[in-house]
C-alpha cells in the first residue's frame, strides 16, 4: 500500500517527490559521491524519476 501511494505521489505531486528523493539522496551513507548524483539527476525525469527510485535503488520518499 505505501508502495502504491509512493508511485501516485512520484506522479501527480513530482515536485514534492522530488524535494523529498533529493533529501533521502543526500541522507544516505550507502551511496558513494557518484550515485548520489546520478539519483539525483534521474530525479528530475518527470513522474519516472522517484518511481525509479523507490523500485530500483532501494530508496524511499519518507
Amino acid at each position: 500500500m505505501k508502495l502504491l501511494l509512493e508511485i501516485l505521489l512520484s506522479i501527480l505531486l513530482h515536485p514534492v517527490a522530488m524535494i523529498l528523493m533529493l533529501i533521502n539522496i543526500i541522507g544516505r551513507n550507502d551511496l558513494d559521491g557518484v550515485h548520489k548524483v546520478a539519483w539525483s539527476l534521474a530525479c528530475l525525469l518527470w513522474g519516472l524519476g522517484p518511481i525509479l527510485y523507490i523500485l530500483a535503488g532501494d530508496g524511499a520518499l519518507w
